[in-house]
Order: structure tokens, then sequence, then C-alpha cells
């Protein structure tokens, strides 16, 4: 081996090791989903860069158990794919183009991983499984592309002056997180356990339901979110119908044009179905938005009066009602309660800042239907706000449909907004061209930070801002 030939593949071998932890790190931010990493380096490349920091900003790298295993594996694979590569081309040129391949050979130790994990983690869903049934809580399942935090949260809320409630924290809503919600949370005495059940892919909350069976189970709405894994949002509708199965009643938002066929399907296969609506007041739980604080409720027909202030959006308000008055919930105590329910973090809370700006954060996983909402909210505020500005780097996870999504966000925000200041490049092209069409001025930064530094630079006292989704920096 010549002097030049061992240089270079030194230095390939540390670009690996460079490498290896930048994509690892998004492994890890992406929960080890196989084929999770690949698509992030498209992402990289469209954006003129070669990936994300080693040290992330707002997702750092933590060297937890799982991800010492898949690095240990991913290791193995690579130097397998280093060897076979020797066969055919110089060490050096192997070792750099299994460095350049790298997020792919993570893929690939993904695969291998996932079973192991899978394997390692059924002691603990069994340990679960036990507990369940040793307490015998009433499980009330909830699912849907979104509104499924928040419709647990005032659930939970509409429960809590009568009966012992405990929902899952956060977004446990797997089957690690729901095990270990179970096993770390669930007391003995608890009468209601309210279950929050997440899907990339069929068979997974029925998986879940196997061991966590819900008698009331929620489909809180469909959307294209996580269309890159489902394809189409028929097949949504088919995972997320998995969660109905075994169920003795099935709630269903029906403002859903595939949710009220499905409610149609399972009445006429003899389950009990409760249809919700945020518009028909003739369905069996209507809770009806009068403006963005103000709601109407009916409960099988009967005016229950006005909600002021309703805090939820109104089909998770209605979802969340029709599950705690089918568990005996007093129809008019629950309606009050409506009144004083908590919002989920990051979903659209409002607050004023020192300087007197309006802010409202709605960071977490942005999905049309939401993204339109928040706009409604900061319209409401045009009587204060001198100047109304919308933070965001767009939206994500809609598949084909991503760019006219988030061109139509842009074009919409025009109608309400003063400036749209827009958050990295994964979405720039296609907000800017949606704002360019509307004439909304734009501003570009490379991250959030970046983005609030602007707002405290520009806005003042009276003016209102929008954070509209937030991205972990391992998105360009």
């Amino acid at each position: 081996m010549s002097p030049i030939e061992g240089a270079a593949i030194g230095a390939a071998v540390g670009a690996t090791a460079v490498t290896a932890a930048r994509w690892l790190r998004v492994a890890q931010r992406e929960h080890y989903l196989v084929g999770s990493v690949t698509p992030f380096l498209w992402r990289w490349l469209r954006s003129g860069r070669v990936g994300p920091a080693v040290r992330g900003r707002t997702s750092k790298l933590a060297w937890t158990r799982r991800l010492k295993t898949l690095a240990v594996v991913w290791l193995i694979v690579h130097v397998v794919v280093v060897a076979l590569l020797a066969l055919v081309v110089p060490l050096w040129l192997a070792v750099a183009l299994a460095a350049v391949a790298l997020p792919l050979v993570l893929d690939a130790a993904l695969a291998v991983t996932t079973p192991l994990e899978r394997r390692l983690a059924t002691p603990y869903v069994e340990r679960a499984s036990a507990r369940l049934r040793e307490i015998r809580p009433t499980v009330v399942g909830i699912t849907g592309s979104y509104g499924k935090t928040s419709t647990k949260v005032v659930l939970a809320h509409l429960l809590g002056a009568t009966r012992s409630t405990y929902a899952t924290p956060a977004s446990f809503n797997n089957r690690a997180g729901l095990a270990r919600a179970v096993n770390e949370g669930l007391n003995p005495g608890t009468e209601v356990f309210v279950a929050e059940m997440g899907t990339y892919g069929k068979g997974e909350i029925a998986e879940l339901c196997a061991w966590c069976a819900p008698e009331i189970a929620i489909i809180t709405a469909i959307g294209p979110v996580h269309l890159e894994r489902f394809g189409t949002e028929d097949a949504i509708v088919e995972a997320k119908s998995e969660i109905l199965e075994g169920a003795r009643v099935a709630i269903l938002n029906v403002d859903d044009e595939r949710l009220s066929a499905l409610a149609a399907r399972r009445e006429g296969a003899g389950q009990r179905v409760v249809r919700v609506s945020s518009r028909d007041q003739n369905a069996d739980v209507a809770v009806i938005a009068a403006d963005d604080r103000r709601a109407r409720v009916w409960i099988s027909g009967d005016d229950m009066g006005e909600v002021d202030p309703l805090t939820a959006a109104a089909g998770n308000a209605a979802c969340a009602l029709a599950a705690a008055v089918e568990l005996g919930a007093s129809r008019t105590e629950a309606v009050r309660r409506l009144a004083t329910a908590p919002v989920a973090a990051h979903r659209l809370v409002a607050a004023t800042s020192d300087a007197g700006i309006v802010v409202l954060d709605d960071t977490f996983n942005s999905n049309p239907a939401g993204a339109r909402r928040a706009l409604s909210v900061l319209r409401s505020h045009a009587a204060l706000a001198a100047r109304r500005v919308v933070v965001t780097p767009g939206m994500i996870e809609l598949g084909p449909r991503s760019r006219g999504e988030n061109a139509a966000f842009a074009a919409a925000a025009g109608e309400v907004a003063d400036v749209l200041v827009i958050v990295g490049s994964t979405n720039r092209k296609a907000l800017t061209g949606g704002a360019q069409r509307a004439g909304l001025e734009t501003v570009h930064v490379p991250t959030r930070e970046a983005a609030v530094a602007w707002v405290r630079a520009n806005l003042t006292n009276g003016d209102a801002v929008l954070y509209e989704n937030d991205l972990p920096d391992h998105y360009p």
C-alpha cells in the first residue's frame, strides 16, 4: 500500500466516523424506523449540504442502550460492505464508497436490529398486559391523523372531577411507549385509562389492541399525515380503523366523509357508533364553533348551550365530550368543564411576551387542517395587531401533496399576515411560491433561533406572531 493510499484510507475512516455520528442522530430522531435515514440524505443533498451537524442544537445525540446496539450492528454491516467492495475496487476506494453510502448501510442495520428490539421489548409489553388485567381500568383508545393528544388531554380533564383517570403522557403512543406508560404510571384504583395509539402502518394498532383492548375507541380525524409511509388516505383509514375491532363503542368524527362511511359500515356490522361533528348539530355530539373562542354544544339533539372559551379544536372537543358521556359523566357538568379544559403544549397556545407581542405557539406536528385553524386564530388578533407575522418551516410527511399543501398554506397566510418568515430549506420553494402568488412578503432564515431573533428585532407592542410547526435540526 502506498503512502498516498494509506492517507486516503485514513481520511475516509475519519470521514466515516463523523458521518456515522451524523446519521445515527437522524435514526434516533426518526424513532429507529427502517428506511427512515436514506430519505434525509436526499433532503440534505437537495438543500446543497451534505447532512445535519454532528452535534444537534435541538436534537442532540443521546447514547442510549438502543443507539449503542444500533451503532455496533451498523459497524459490523459497514465492515462487511467495505470487505465486499474491496473485492472489486482498491481498498481506499471501498472505504470511501462505504462512507458515502453510510445512510443506506445504516438503514440496513435498522432492518437487522428492529426484530431484536421487538424481542427485547416483549417482557415489558407482557408486564404491561398483566398490569392492565390486574387493575382492570376501562380503556379508551384514541387514534387519528391528528388531534389525538388534544382529545386525550380534554377527555382526562372532563373525567378528572368524578373518575380516577390516567392518560398516556406526551406522545407515548407506540408499542414500547404504551407499555412504558402502563408500567410506570397506571396505579391501582385507576378507573379509566386513556391510551393514545399511533401507527406508521397496517397492523400496528391491531397489535396494541391485542394487549391493551379499548372498550371505547375514538378516531379523531383523517388527513394527509404520514402519507410518505401510507401512500393514500384510504390506507390511513384502514390502519386507524383497527382500533375499532372489539370495542363496545366507536366514536367517529363524521366531518370526514371517510369516517362517515366507516361509521355506516361499523353500525351495519352491529357495533354501537357515536357520531361527532364540528359542523352538523344533528350528530350524536356536536361542538360547533361560533368563532375561535366560543362554541355551541348539542348532545343527542339537545342544545346544551355555549362554551366560552373553547380552548380545544371543536372536533377534538366533540370526541372527548362523547367519550365522557359514554363513561357516565353528567352531560351538563361535562359541557361546563369544557370551558376550563387545558390546552396541550404547543398546540395553538396563546401568550403575550414581555414586549407586548401576542405569541401563538402551534409548533407541534402541524397538519393542513390545524394550520388553517391557526391562521384563523391569528386573524382574530387583527384588531389589536399592528403587524401580523407567520413563522414556519412548513409541513412534512405529506407525500406527493407536500408541495401543494405548503404552497396553499403560504397563500392562505397572505390573507392574514403581513410577513411570512420561512425557516430552513425543507419547504422553502413551495412556501415562497405560495407567498409570491399572494403578494406576501417573505423572509428566509436558517433556524428557529434566527426566526425568533428576527421577530424580537422587528415586532413591537400589539403585534402578533404565529409559530406554525417546528422541525428538529436533522431537517435542512
